[in-house]
């Protein structure tokens, strides 16, 4: 088996620091190496929805110019919503503004 040297002075240090052999750290971590491995693969995969079909591009068109037509609808939805509620704060009970002068 070959370890790379600065790996392995490491390994020496760690073992050494923590009163372990080295041979005890290197099992230690090729333990934890195959038991995160086998772990992994026993976990069911999970498939991650997001917004629409991956498979149909055109559910949302992003473009800039559809994006602008967007924006400028609901811009003038609230701008004919607000002017409504406007119009009505200023009317009285029973009378409308004169139509057709």
């Amino acid at each position: 088996m070959r370890i790379d040297e600065a790996l392995l002075n490491e390994a020496k240090a760690f073992a050494a620091r923590n009163g372990r052999t080295l041979n005890s750290v290197m099992e230690d971590a090729l333990k934890q190496l195959l038991s995160r491995s086998d772990r992994a693969q026993e976990r069911a995969r999970t498939e991650l929805i997001t917004a629409g079909d991956p498979r149909d591009a055109g559910l949302v068109d992003w473009s800039p110019a559809a994006t602008t037509e967007f924006l400028l609808e609901d811009d003038f939805d609230h701008f004919v919503e607000v002017e409504r509620r406007a119009i009505a704060g200023r009317e009285r009970a029973g009378q409308r503004p004169s139509q057709g002068r």
